[in-house]
């Protein structure tokens, strides 16, 4: 059984996360996609990597997500951002990180990576969707969406099984936190993992990232038949692997 914690922010205000502290040793810090939370196979996985190989690791669960407090509709990407942000300067300290973004996780982890640049070894993405509020939901939605959504402030999205509640202010804040036209010059390793049958993400935006980072070792994994969660034990299986060539 996953043991979580809870780091209280306010007397009401809470963000659920998961950890194991070591000391001088590398950090894996996982953040997970768009509505989505801890209770998967992937923070899970990665936990029992950590352990297994005496590294440290985190993975905070955003506001308004999971089981930490806060309304999702209040949420946008500069508050998740800082929701990780503050996560990593408490539990993560000045311990190297290597970054593993789910969908919406690697947005947010190349908003961090300004901030922590100087701890960056790694960075892995995982059907990574930086700037998918734009270009694969506005962008995409219909002129009768678009109105709804600008007069009602909120549009209940249908995808698959899920339902999403998009706010205006969701939208107009991703505007706020483009990355795809940054210049990213560390000289680390970056590999973006992404499923051949992703319905939700195009294959495109991995490549996008790779491009970002002008002095990185870069390597794009396409995982044939994988979906857009790649949680499969086959799929878990490569992610480990790649994620065990980061830290080599």
């Amino acid at each position: 059984m996953t043991n979580f914690n809870y780091f209280k922010i306010s007397k009401t205000q809470k963000i659920r996360y998961m950890k194991n502290i070591q000391n001088n040793t590398i950090y894996i810090v996982f953040l997970h996609g768009f509505m989505s939370d801890l209770q998967g196979a992937k923070p899970k996985t990665f936990l029992s990597f950590a352990k297994r190989n005496k590294l440290g690791f985190l993975a905070p669960e955003y506001s308004g997500h999971g089981k930490s407090t806060g309304k999702f509709t209040k949420g946008n990407i500069t508050k998740w951002t800082k929701d990780s942000s503050m996560m990593i300067k408490k539990i993560v300290n000045r311990n190297k990180i290597i970054f593993i973004g789910s969908s919406m996780g690697a947005w947010i982890s190349l908003n961090l990576f300004n901030e922590f640049k100087k701890q960056i070894i790694g960075f892995l993405g995982i059907g990574s969707a930086p700037e998918f509020l734009e270009h694969l939901m506005w962008k995409k939605f219909t002129k009768k969406m678009k109105i709804e959504l600008k007069k009602k402030k909120i549009l209940n999205l249908k995808h698959g099984d899920y339902e999403y509640p998009i706010t205006l202010q969701l939208i107009k804040n991703g505007r706020k936190n483009k990355v795809l036209n940054k210049k990213i010059n560390s000289k680390i390793k970056v590999t973006m993992v992404h499923g051949q049958k992703d319905s939700s993400v195009p294959i495109l935006y991995s490549r996008k990232i790779l491009k970002i980072f002008t002095k990185a070792k870069r390597k794009l994994v396409i995982v044939k038949k994988g979906n857009h969660s790649l949680s499969s034990q086959k799929c878990l299986k490569i992610l480990k692997e790649e994620l065990n060539l980061l830290i080599s």
